[in-house]
């Protein structure tokens, strides 16, 4: 996939899928909570409790590539902002 002629939403739902049918049996009873990063053409992945060093990783194998990242166990990859976890009263 170029990444000048990406369509976004066609590379989310590869990359969703492909974790949903090949790696999320596999790799979320142990590695919940770590960061994917996946080459979505090749199907390549790097797992890391740290989402740079994963990408990293995975830049290296594959420098022009497009990556899916993902948070196994979670919606999400990341959460914009902060929470406050203070009572308040």
């Amino acid at each position: 996939m170029s990444n000048a002629a990406v369509d976004r939403e066609e590379f989310v739902r590869r990359g969703q899928a492909h974790y949903d049918r090949v790696l999320r049996a596999r790799l979320e009873p142990e590695h919940k909570g770590e960061f994917l990063v996946l080459h979505v053409d090749s199907g390549d992945y790097e797992l890391n409790t740290s989402q740079s060093e994963a990408l990293e990783r995975a830049k290296a194998r594959h420098p022009d590539g497009l990556f899916y990242i993902l948070r196994i166990g979670h919606r999400t990859a990341a959460r914009i902002g902060a929470q406050s976890r203070r009572e308040h009263g």
